[in-house]
């Protein structure tokens, strides 16, 4: 990847850049629009991601080439608001983590970036945090710093909220900041408290992308978020963390803001149980957990469809059959598509990965791409 990074920079920009950053992309375990609900996940940051080769310029100017859409190219000066782009896509999440950082009172300098990334888009898995995220450790080492993972992860939420228009939760951007290297990162959405639970010794974290991309999904994702606070003011909460499932025999809540909340409270409770499991080594009852929350967002929170309901049936179905059931299968991300995730043993990787080509097809009529991947440490510099 450095080499196309380099390649790019250097055809576009002549020279060297300064530094490297990285940001990775994450796949969420367990935790399903739970976390602008102020309520619990367990992602962690895996092996794909977003790079950043940055250099200083003695000016205000912002030039920037995207290395994987054609070394299409964008800039714009830091002295004017930074406003968004004609063209719109990969451009506005550049300038909205640039944006918010002035916004928040930070004094940017000019630079060249150049950014190349292998985060599959559409795939839930977070190429778009790992971007922002990635955009503010460049600017700020730039100016000789290197951020704090929480705040940086605030600052490209915020971004995405009130730039981009994406009324998305913590949890991608805190994944691909603050996780650490071989372990899950239990987040506490309301209080951003972080916990580092490992992955046992053997477990392999499995990919599997159902060939459904998400396409523009904003529209059905903040009417989930509406959905969830009115919710939680019929209930008379601050958000649907402080609800209980006692609470929901509510007669206020009926049809689908009863079925909303009742996913994100069931939620809530199967990441806790899950990060217990996990700690514990316990993989069958991650794999039940994780089929209770698949089940959760099919019927309750309606953000499957079909075919990541087919895939996801067929690999818990041959992990029960070929690990006798140790490990579990689910829809990962904010749904409409996009990937399932499974853990399971990794010495039957080769055989449930061998089952599911055999047995699952895209709607392209293909077998999935699938990755087997482990949990890595979250952004910072590239060494060399």
């Amino acid at each position: 990847m450095n080499t196309r990074l380099l390649d790019g920079f250097a055809a576009t920009f002549d020279g060297k850049p300064d530094g490297i950053v990285r940001a990775p992309g994450r796949v969420n375990i367990i935790g399903e629009h739970t976390d602008y609900n102020d309520g619990f996940v367990l992602p962690c940051a895996i092996p794909v991601e977003t790079r950043i080769a940055w250099r200083a310029r003695p000016d205000t100017t912002v030039r920037v080439v995207a290395c994987e859409f054609g070394n299409e190219i964008d800039a714009f000066d830091l002295s004017r608001p930074v406003e968004h782009a004609a063209e719109g896509g990969w451009r506005d999440y550049v300038r909205a983590m640039i944006a918010t950082l002035i916004k928040e009172g930070r004094t940017l300098k000019g630079a060249d970036l150049a950014i190349v990334g292998d985060i599959p888009r559409g795939a839930g898995l977070s190429s778009s945090a790992s971007l922002e995220v990635a955009v503010g450790h460049a600017m700020l080492a730039v100016l000789g710093e290197t951020p704090d993972a929480t705040k940086i992860a605030v600052q490209a939420q915020t971004a995405e909220n009130d730039f981009v228009g994406m009324k998305c939760g913590v949890m991608d951007q805190l994944a691909s900041a603050a996780s650490v290297a071989d372990a899950a990162l239990l987040i506490d959405c309301r209080s951003l408290e972080t916990r580092a639970i490992p992955i046992p010794a053997g477990t392999a974290i499995v990919i599997i992308h159902s060939g459904v991309v998400r396409g523009l999904v904003e529209g059905h994702y903040n009417r989930r978020r509406a959905e969830c606070e009115e919710a939680a003011r019929l209930l008379g909460v601050a958000k649907l963390r402080d609800a209980t499932v006692a609470m929901l025999d509510n007669p206020a809540l009926t049809g689908d803001t009863l079925a909303r909340a009742r996913h994100v409270v069931t939620e809530n409770d199967r990441v806790l149980l899950a990060g217990e499991a996990l700690a514990g080594d316990d993989l069958r009852e991650m794999g039940k957990l994780m089929a209770e929350s698949h089940a959760s967002m099919r019927d309750d929170f309606q953000v499957t469809v079909p075919k990541v309901d087919e895939l996801a049936a067929t690999a818990h179905d041959l992990i029960a059959t070929l690990c006798d059931g140790q490990g579990g299968a689910r829809m990962t991300g904010g749904g409409f598509g996009g990937a399932v995730v499974a853990l399971m043993p990794v010495d039957g990787v080769e055989a449930v990965t061998a089952g599911i080509r055999e047995r699952y097809r895209t709607p392209a009529g293909d077998a999935p791409d699938i990755m087997v991947a482990h949990a890595v440490a979250g952004a910072g510099p590239v060494a060399g």
